[in-house]
């Protein structure tokens, strides 16, 4: 089923809780818009983000960046749970695994090593590589929320990086990092959208912004 007749049997043929027909609805029309994107993968980046954020973002009084992985973080351990065909694994494992490698052991996609660049701590070294090697622990044990929780961590920081005005359009600086980004996002999108049209019993939140009649 492609993306454009998704949205339509979303609209003709709602899944019910409303609240997560309308986050499957938003998340869909901005996976479109990132089709149109496709050559430009700062952007597309950035719209698979905006559909991410559509899929788990809550109405809740915090909005702080540690509310917010919070929240993304517990999405992702519903998602897991709802995985029966694993395919959020063999997306992982087996279908790009050595370029998502690669972003977890980028230094500038890992949070505190700009933390001490603005000395708000003393060191990040240590930090990081346990956690490149909590990393490869989990893709080891195929811990799957595990795993895919310090994936999107970094890609956090690489959206914080974009959002904010802290890179430069098609820089060459940090090319390596976006395309493998939204090549990331353009993979699991899907498979969450999916996973959470099967799964509509699920509680996924009150909606960010809810339509108002």
């Amino acid at each position: 089923m492609t993306l454009r007749s998704l949205s339509r049997r979303l609209k003709t043929d709602p899944v019910q809780p409303e609240s997560t027909n309308i986050r499957l609805y938003r998340a869909v029309s901005w996976l479109i818009c990132a089709e149109d994107q496709e050559k430009q993968p700062d952007l597309a980046f950035l719209t698979h983000w905006i559909a991410f954020n559509a899929l788990y973002a809550q109405d809740a009084e915090s909005d702080t960046p540690v509310a917010e992985r919070d929240r993304f973080r517990a999405f992702i351990r519903k998602l897991a749970v709802h995985d029966e065909e694993d395919r959020i694994h063999h997306i992982l494992w087996q279908k790009y695994s050595g370029p998502i490698r690669n972003l977890i052991a980028n230094q500038f996609l890992y949070k505190p090593f700009w933390d001490h660049q603005r000395g708000l701590i003393r060191s990040w070294e240590t930090g990081f590589r346990h956690s490149n090697a909590q990393a490869e622990g989990h893709l080891g044990q195929k811990r799957v929320p595990e795993f895919l929780e310090i994936v999107l961590d970094r890609l956090y920081t690489l959206r914080n990086q974009l959002m904010h005005g802290g890179a430069t359009y098609r820089s060459s600086v940090n090319r390596t990092s976006v395309n493998t980004g939204y090549r990331v996002m353009q993979l699991l999108m899907p498979a969450f959208v999916d996973i959470m049209m099967r799964h509509p019993e699920e509680d996924w939140g009150e909606i960010h912004y809810p339509v108002v009649k």
